[in-house]
């Protein structure tokens, strides 16, 4: 039962999170609501390792967890003007 309280408020929390990526009065508010869901992401997968005890879903929590700090870093740059190289 408190497995599905749990993932019941992840999806909560993502529709949220989408709506705000949506609906956004700007784009750093867009870019924060888009890193959150890659945190939802990252809970999402680190239950259902813990839930099936396969640390798959935990390899895939960490790569999805440095692609999205890559992403966010790169878009953040990217609003601000500057290069990538700088």
């Amino acid at each position: 039962m408190m497995w599905w309280i749990f993932f019941s408020v992840l999806a909560l929390s993502g529709l949220l999170c989408l709506y705000r990526v949506g609906a956004g009065p700007t784009p750093p508010d867009r870019t924060v609501a888009i890193d959150i869901f890659g945190t939802l992401v990252v809970g999402f997968c680190a239950l259902l390792g813990i839930m099936e005890g396969r640390d798959f879903f935990l390899n895939i929590a960490i790569a999805w967890a440095l692609l999205s700090f890559l992403g966010t870093v790169a878009l953040a740059k990217y609003l601000e003007g500057r290069g990538f190289d700088e």
